[in-house]
């Protein structure tokens, strides 16, 4: 795997196909892999980059994985992007990288040509409830991963199966469990919620939810969300919290839709980056 040096640590990632980009940010726990269904046939026309996020799969994490939060994610982004020097690309994530992908179409509308929502973070109502669940996760009580994405991942695939072995083995370690429940910490945060900020929102927006979906409900979030951002389209696909790994059919068919009703970018695109090192 290539990688990218940032001042919050190495970020590997891989790279498939040529043509406009597709950036792909998993959620946490979890690595680039957890795209592995759907990278082939996005691939097939647009330049395909998975990323793992700093302290997850192969990219390291300096500092103190215990004061990591959401924004750690969204530092990490923005270094990534700007040093392989992406033109605006559409931008695919998944809960925690729902939130950075968000972020970063606020902050820096210029490098976001579209954004695909699944499950994200930071659509969620706080409160009393919502705030001590994610207290209990980002405490020594926490829900092992492993335990948890059984929970929310409610479709066994080849997929699944290989998320549910990562959980069970390298994801349950002393430090990435520490990276984990840091992150859940930072979920239950003020400055994780995206209900007001999202309505600066520009940029053509999928938002695809899971109906079964424990951890980021559909029925609340989804409707959150979509009252946030009222020009996007929300879809509600009959899974849990990964429809990339779980109904990748169903997945793929929604956001092939999306990407080929996104205006037409003029200009030379490049192909396969050089690999970093």
């Amino acid at each position: 795997m290539p990688a990218i040096e940032t001042s919050i640590g190495s970020i590997h990632y891989t790279e498939q196909g040529q043509g406009q980009p597709l950036v792909l940010l998993h959620a946490n726990p979890g690595e680039g892999r957890d795209f592995e269904a759907v990278i082939p046939q996005l691939a097939r026309n647009h330049r395909v980059i998975a990323l793992d996020w700093p302290g997850y799969g192969g990219s390291s994490l300096r500092g103190d994985p215990s004061s990591a939060s959401v924004f750690t994610c969204y530092a990490a982004l923005v270094e990534f992007v700007s040093t392989l020097g992406l033109p605006p690309a559409v931008f695919i994530g998944n809960s925690v990288g729902g939130n950075a992908a968000v972020r970063l179409a606020i902050e820096q509308p210029q490098r976001v040509r579209g954004l695909v929502l699944a499950s994200p973070g930071g659509f969620t109502p706080h409160n009393a409830l919502t705030r001590g669940f994610c207290r209990l996760q980002g405490s020594r009580l926490s829900i092992p991963p492993y335990w948890f994405a059984r929970l929310y991942l409610r479709r066994r695939t080849p997929a699944t199966e290989a998320m549910l072995q990562r959980a069970r083995g390298p994801q349950s370690t002393s430090e990435r469990m520490t990276l984990n429940r840091a992150m859940w910490r930072s979920f239950g945060r003020p400055e994780s919620d995206l209900r007001v900020l999202a309505r600066a929102v520009a940029a053509p927006t999928l938002l695809l939810f899971g109906a079964q979906d424990p951890a980021i409900p559909a029925a609340k979030d989804g409707r959150v969300a979509a009252r946030a951002m009222p020009s996007a389209k929300l879809v509600v696909l009959p899974c849990g919290h990964a429809p990339f790994a779980e109904v990748p059919g169903l997945f793929l068919a929604e956001v092939e839709s999306f990407l080929a009703g996104l205006p037409a970018v003029h200009g030379p695109v490049t192909g396969l980056h050089r690999q970093a090192s």
